[in-house]
């Protein structure tokens, strides 16, 4: 009897403390969407008028333009180099038999694991001696090693539960390897492929401690003008482009989703 009285109890707790969380972080979202539309110079919730003069001011604006093209490209680069490197490095730590292969996987998870703001130091650190502070190239390979946890993390997930006998069987039919990684295993993983590509994307689209450190000028990214524009003035254009970058964000981990339920199916 006490145990059904209990059981259903932590449950009611359990749902509770979700629902809670989840409002937490939907606050936010809740606040900063309305005030995007606001037709006000200040940030005020609730508006007292709606219209997008905020939007066109992103628009119309050079600066915000340009660093939102930095962002963009560096984005996009990081994910075309995060993604096969994580998924090479995924494979050979999966099939490595070597004990090297348990330190590279802690090593490559170290960006996670270390304090962002001892990362961003240490990049600046060896930027400065390298000249790469201020610099698109810089800005892209700090991207990269972000983001490269996140692929590993990712592949490793389903190579973890991949039959290798498929693998073994297309080679004994004269594929090499990398042949029938491309023709048997990848097609099985794609997935876990797609959904690591993307989260890179997102983190070097919302990276900002970093980009403080080793962005500026013409190379200087949408999130650090966004921090250095507050930290100076509260300009609701912030809060468009905030919910901008939210609504991608969501349409990137649908593609996720989607990824996975059509993988599932299959």
């Amino acid at each position: 009897m006490s145990r059904g009285l209990r059981f259903p109890f932590g449950r009611v707790v359990l749902g509770t403390g979700v629902v809670m969380i989840l409002v937490f972080l939907m606050v936010p979202i809740l606040i900063v969407v309305p005030m995007s539309f606001s037709d006000t110079r200040f940030m005020t919730f609730p508006p007292p008028g709606y219209s997008l003069r905020w939007y066109r001011a992103f628009f119309d604006n050079p600066a915000w333009i340009a660093a939102a093209r930095t962002t963009l490209a560096a984005s996009t680069c990081a994910t075309l180099l995060a993604t096969p490197l994580g998924v090479a490095a995924s494979y050979a730590i999966q099939n490595g038999t070597h004990r090297s292969m348990r330190y590279a996987r802690t090593l490559l998870m170290l960006p996670l694991m270390v304090p962002i703001i001892i990362v961003a130091v240490g990049v600046f650190f060896v930027y400065s001696q390298m000249g790469y502070v201020n610099t698109l190239g810089g800005l892209i390979l700090a991207d990269t090693m972000l983001g490269l946890p996140y692929v590993v993390i990712a592949v490793g997930a389903d190579l973890r539960t991949f039959d290798p006998a498929q693998e073994m069987a297309a080679r004994s039919l004269g594929m090499n390897r990398l042949r029938s990684f491309i023709t048997v295993t990848l097609p099985q993983i794609k997935s876990s492929v797609i959904s690591g590509a993307v989260f890179v994307f997102i983190q070097a689209l919302d990276e900002t401690v970093v980009a403080l450190f080793v962005s500026g000028g013409t190379n200087q990214t949408l999130t650090r003008r966004m921090f250095i524009t507050l930290r100076d003035e509260i300009d609701p254009t912030i809060a468009a482009i905030s919910t901008m970058l939210t609504a991608l964000t969501l349409c990137l981990v649908a593609v996720v989703v989607t990824s996975r339920k059509s993988a599932t199916r299959s």
